[in-house]
């Protein structure tokens, strides 16, 4: 079992299973959703993932997207589609240290940040993850 929570703690929920692979996405919404150059991102079967504490905020960032995050400090929590019902994207840097998994590709970097280089080797994919 492997658990996170926001920035605040009032938001906690719990991952079971094994960890997928964090995916790094660089597209604008992600970028603006964080903040950040990137969004640290891991796929979860929604069955799989369990709210304990708090109750997220919601926001439709497009079309069939919804993007979950805490109403209090801001952390973006999960995000759903409709196109993949059973399943989530964790916010990687929300779950509890040590987490038993790395990186594995960055994606969408057609509409990467400017102001920061990919470095390392890691697999990169112009838009769309690979399935």
């Amino acid at each position: 079992m492997h658990q996170g929570s926001c920035l605040c703690g009032r938001i906690r929920f719990e991952v079971e299973g094994q960890l997928a692979g964090i995916q790094l996405c660089h597209c604008s919404l992600c970028r603006r959703a964080h903040g950040s150059a990137f969004a640290a991102n891991m796929p979860v079967r929604a069955e799989d993932f369990r709210l304990i504490a708090g109750q997220p905020k919601s926001y439709e960032s497009s079309p069939g997207k919804e993007r979950l995050f805490c109403g209090d400090c801001g952390s973006p929590i999960v995000s759903r589609t409709t196109a993949a019902p059973g399943m989530v994207r964790v916010r990687a840097g929300l779950l509890a240290e040590p987490v038993e998994t790395k990186a594995v590709f960055h994606f969408h970097v057609d509409s990467k940040a400017n102001w920061l280089p990919i470095e390392g080797d890691l697999p990169q994919y112009p838009a769309e993850r690979p399935q």
